[in-house]
């Protein structure tokens, strides 16, 4: 039987994922750590076509999946009522995660992989955490993670030590630092750990904070070698943002994201900027016209599948039905085709938390000829990419 692994993947995020008893994951498995935004609180396999895909095992919904993790003769399968769908492969726990840190801390407390690349919440809590009264987004669980399954501060030298051991048995080619709100100041939190990330390795670095109050913060983000930023604007709607997100709503407004975006995508270029929103909570077709309007002034999508974490506010809330996302993602492919927005062109970037703009091709419909040209273009520019990516890597290593 023929699998769709982009189909599989979108399920696996809207209805979880049961584990057999046979499964032995403490052993097989990367642990399932609670950190940054709360999405990697699942439990992370590779599925046909080398897709990653962080599955939910935890959430009250995932009980009821349809989807059952086994282990037969040393092999994971996925299997439903009607049999077995496929193999996986587990990601193995990397051994760096059971490593201090000169001062003593864990490596797995001061950054985490996420995919194929290293996650990095450098900062303190996001501020809306602490507002009287408190108006973090609700669907979020960074406040009960920072300090709790991760370290609340992080050296510039715990996190080069964590990369550097990371570096010896995980072949990364990205490192990602986010943070939450901090009154404007994320981006002069996160400049001394970019800096010295670049200077020592040359990896492609990607940044996400609320948009800084001065636009000009971004060309210096250039200058020092940020490859890629993104906004988690969260919704299109105006009605849910000021729902689910009340601090955002207060302290920063939809506008401010729109402005920031633009701003990067004019410094950048295509496809080095996205703009982030939520599937599953707002009608889709307000999140199509999200990729559509990120679209039109030459940013990418990141459309994340509604996750109700445990202890957020929203924990006994449902992910949205996969058939009612298929067009979402269908749409974040074709949109970027016909914009000729550049994607899927670093090498070995594999998110597990997110189906990525090019995996939205497993939702298409038909031939898609008109979509040939477009389509070996990204495949020369992936390749031309990859090239260059790694002869600076090589000078990096060996000048």
């Amino acid at each position: 039987m023929k699998i769709n692994p982009g189909s599989l993947k979108l399920n696996l995020f809207c209805y979880g994922l049961k584990i057999d008893a046979s499964c032995d994951l403490s052993k097989d498995a990367r642990p399932v750590l609670r950190t940054r935004g709360g999405l990697g609180s699942g439990l992370e396999l590779i599925l046909p076509q080398g897709l990653y895909v962080n599955a939910p095992i935890e959430e009250h919904f995932a009980a009821g999946s349809p989807y059952i993790l086994f282990k037969k003769d040393k092999v994971y399968y996925i299997k439903d009522a009607n049999g077995v769908i496929c193999g996986v492969k587990l990601p193995p726990r990397p051994k760096f995660y059971g490593r201090k840190t000169s001062s003593g801390k864990l490596m797995s407390r001061i950054a985490v992989m996420q995919g194929t690349y290293l996650a990095v919440y450098p900062a303190k809590v996001c501020e809306l955490w602490k507002t009287q009264p408190r108006s973090n987004c609700k669907f979020c669980s960074v406040g009960l993670n920072v300090g709790n399954t991760e370290e609340p501060e992080k050296s510039v030298e715990e996190v080069l030590e964590t990369l550097r051991a990371c570096r010896e048995e995980e072949n990364i080619s990205f490192v990602h630092f986010n943070t939450g709100y901090l009154y404007g100041k994320e981006l002069d939190i996160l400049e001394p750990y970019i800096k010295a990330v670049k200077k020592e390795t040359g990896l492609l670095v990607g940044v996400q904070c609320p948009p800084a109050p001065d636009l000009s913060k971004y060309d210096h983000l250039k200058k020092i070698g940020v490859d890629h930023v993104s906004f988690c604007l969260e919704f299109y709607n105006p009605d849910k943002f000021r729902e689910i997100c009340p601090g955002k709503n207060k302290y920063l407004g939809q506008e401010r994201y729109w402005q920031a975006l633009k701003y990067c995508v004019n410094i950048f270029g295509k496809g080095k900027v996205a703009g982030e929103v939520i599937a599953g909570l707002e009608d889709p077709a307000d999140t199509i016209r999200a990729i559509e309007d990120f679209a039109g002034i030459g940013a990418v999508s990141t459309v994340c599948v509604f996750r109700p974490c445990l202890g957020t506010d929203m924990e006994r809330s449902f992910p949205p039905r996969a058939q009612e996302m298929i067009p979402v993602f269908r749409r974040m492919y074709e949109v970027c085709l016909e914009k000729s927005i550049p994607i899927g062109i670093a090498p070995n970037i594999k998110v597990d938390l997110v189906l990525l703009p090019e995996e939205g091709r497993y939702f298409r419909t038909g031939g898609g000829a008109g979509f040939l040209i477009p389509e070996l273009k990204l495949l020369l520019m992936r390749l031309l990419f990859r090239l260059y990516f790694k002869t600076r890597i090589f000078l990096k290593r060996n000048g």
